[in-house]
């Protein structure tokens, strides 16, 4: 009795295959050179029976593992995992009156690990910030507490230095107007 993946079967002979790929290239005269040669997936080719009366729902089990391209294990003769199969070849004669004569040929396979790991479902990866280079930069607005006045005629620096409380020199750096030649009817910052 052998077992493939969760198929119980009764295998009456296995062989293992090992074969390569050699390039060829032909020359003028001679044989041909070879310059690689690379080594194929060993493989198994197993013949026997599936028996029972559910034969068929284990046929099929092994048909949708091969469709799929599922990874099983192999116990028979030999013990191999990491196998998938190839093909299923079944022949129903007289002679197996409950169940199917099957060629099975499968082929070992290695699994990589890969080094990547994913990103934890609910943590976004990292980004860089967004860049304003080359762009102006917006200036905040401050609030200022400074007074203006509405100039009416007589208003001189003096007088609204005594009104306002603030020194002449502030008021003519505050303002762009000579001492003798204020408009009437501007607006004088006057602190």
């Amino acid at each position: 009795m052998a077992k493939l993946g969760k198929i119980n079967l009764l295998i009456t002979d296995e062989s293992i295959g090992n074969s390569v790929d050699a390039t060829s290239y032909p020359v003028e005269k001679g044989e041909p050179f070879t310059d690689h040669v690379q080594q194929n997936a060993q493989t198994i080719s197993l013949n026997g029976y599936i028996l029972g009366s559910d034969y068929r729902t284990r046929l099929q089990y092994l048909r949708d593992s091969m469709r799929k391209g599922e990874i099983l294990s192999y116990t028979g003769r030999t013990i191999a995992q990491n196998v998938i199969i190839l093909s299923i070849d079944d022949n129903r004669t007289a002679e197996t009156a409950n169940g199917s004569a099957v060629s099975i040929k499968l082929q070992f396979v290695r699994l990589v690990k890969t080094p990547w790991k994913k990103a934890p479902k609910k943590q976004k990866p990292q980004r860089k910030p967004k860049s304003n280079s080359g762009k102006k930069k917006p200036t905040p607005k401050k609030k200022t507490s400074a007074v203006y006045h509405k100039t009416r005629s007589g208003d001189t620096y003096w007088g609204l230095s005594k009104k306002y409380g603030t020194p002449i020199s502030t008021l003519r750096k505050y303002n762009k107007y000579p001492d003798r030649r204020i408009p009437i009817g501007v607006k004088l910052r006057v602190k």
